[in-house]
């Protein structure tokens, strides 16, 4: 059970890098590329919450 725990908290944080990434990427200004980063983190610190079973 711990190991898939990981896993998913790893597979979580390589797609949240991914998508920061890509957004970095997007010829956009830089006050809406600062919002869409935080709310990403804040989307990707949730979910990985949610496998530590914390919500």
């Amino acid at each position: 059970m711990t190991t898939s725990v990981l896993i998913s908290i790893l597979i979580t944080f390589l797609v949240i890098i991914l998508i920061l990434y890509l957004v970095n990427m997007l010829p956009i200004d830089g006050r809406a590329k600062q919002i869409v980063r935080i709310i990403i983190i804040i989307i990707g610190v949730i979910s990985m919450l949610k496998y530590l079973a914390v919500f």
